[in-house]
């Protein structure tokens, strides 16, 4: 009886499984920031998580004109624990091959390789001082939305209902917040911001849960459990479309809809939206929304600027001492409200299929608010270059 042999199968599978391994970190192996001069012409914007689909965005926003900036470099910072995840490492990957496929030399990207653990989150760490180096060669920051916040980081116990796939992702981008804004987890920290204190930072959805933990806040775990008191989806659908902040439809199988919602949101006169942007606490514009988790408790110098119609959620936030610090419980960077040629059903009543551009321009000021958070972040942006320039040697 002949044998069979596993040998060469079994080395040829090794050998390949090791090129792609190699191949994902010579995509994820960047670190911009090792080589970057301290002084550049160039405008730096920093984002975390930079997955292929928020690369795109970035791109489609610059297309837009929404980001009007000529000579942009746009860094993805993130840590190398981050990639362990194949699914994350994939699209790390993607973004890096998007990018030089396309000829997108403006972008880059910049690995972590220091300890990232959660009990040293809160305090001067292994990552402290590179973390320090980037923002003092970043000339703004964008926190993009995603998956859950492990409630460990705020010191709470998790509910059944919450989703942690990406816990290395809020780690670092937790510890990267209370080394730019400081928090309540140490009162005497010294933060980035106390020295500059105009860098702007824009939070998207996550990204603005991610401010409010970052300085000591809470979330609700569970929008429609915690504040609601509701636990099934058709109570979700009888409520007033106003408190759908993620599109309940989409539970349903087959998934036709969206997981997302258009909905109005109430604007506070104590906020920039009001006191500096020119809009009225009367205005109600419509926002895309997809998420079940919200602020609770507020972190350190976090206030509230906008709310839900019911004022049960909160929509916004801003910091009360540092000026261009905006978290935004909303998708204002979304490709689906951009794309005047992009249509789709949120719900079973429609009778056809809606371009959710024509929602915001129908509805006014709604078109008009979501411009006008990008040309403001475009703004200080372009503003902490011009100052940044006189500083740096």
């Amino acid at each position: 009886m002949k044998k069979t042999s596993f040998g060469k199968p079994l080395l040829a599978l090794v050998v390949c499984c090791l090129f792609c391994i190699g191949s994902l970190w010579c995509q994820s192996d960047q670190r911009y920031f090792d080589d970057a001069p301290r002084r550049s012409e160039n405008v730096r914007l920093t984002i975390l998580n930079p997955t292929k689909g928020n690369i795109e965005t970035l791109v489609e926003l610059r297309k837009q004109s929404l980001i009007s900036i000529q000579d942009l470099i746009v860094i993805g910072l993130f840590h190398e624990k981050q990639v362990e995840d194949r699914e994350v490492a994939r699209s790390y990957e993607e973004a890096a091959k998007f990018a030089e496929e396309n000829g997108h030399d403006w972008i880059k990207f910049h690995r972590l390789t220091e300890g990232l653990d959660l009990k040293t989150l809160f305090q001067n760490n292994d990552l402290s001082e590179e973390l320090i180096k980037i923002f003092s060669y970043s000339d703004g920051l964008i926190l993009f939305g995603g998956d859950d916040i492990p409630p460990a980081v705020y010191e709470e116990k998790t509910s059944l209902l919450v989703d942690i796939s990406t816990p290395y992702r809020s780690y670092l981008e937790i510890a990267a917040v209370f080394h730019l804004l400081g928090g309540w987890q140490d009162k005497n920290f010294e933060s980035y911001l106390e020295s500059f204190p105009e860098f702007p930072i824009l939070g998207l959805c996550l990204g603005s849960q991610s401010m409010n933990v970052g300085t000591g806040g809470t979330l609700y775990q569970d929008i429609p459990s915690e504040i609601y008191g509701i636990k099934y989806v058709e109570e979700i659908i009888a409520m007033t479309r106003e408190n759908w902040h993620k599109n309940p439809y989409s539970k349903f199988s087959p998934q036709d809809f969206r997981s997302s919602n258009m909905h109005r949101i109430k604007l506070r006169e104590n906020g920039k939206f009001v006191k500096e942007w020119g809009f009225k606490k009367e205005d109600a514009p419509f926002i895309y929304s997809s998420h079940h988790q919200a602020v609770r408790k507020l972190g350190k110098g976090i206030r509230v600027i906008a709310t839900s119609m019911d004022g049960k959620v909160i929509e916004a936030i801003e910091h009360e001492i540092y000026p261009n610090v905006l978290g935004v419980q909303f998708h204002p960077e979304s490709r689906n409200i951009w794309d005047a040629t992009k249509k789709s059903r949120l719900t079973p009543e429609d009778t056809e299929d809606i371009n959710l551009l024509s929602i915001l321009e129908d509805n006014a000021p709604s078109l008009d608010f979501h411009k006008k958070i990008w040309s403001w972040f475009t703004q200080k942006l372009k503003a902490s270059h011009k100052h940044r320039m006189k500083d740096r040697h």
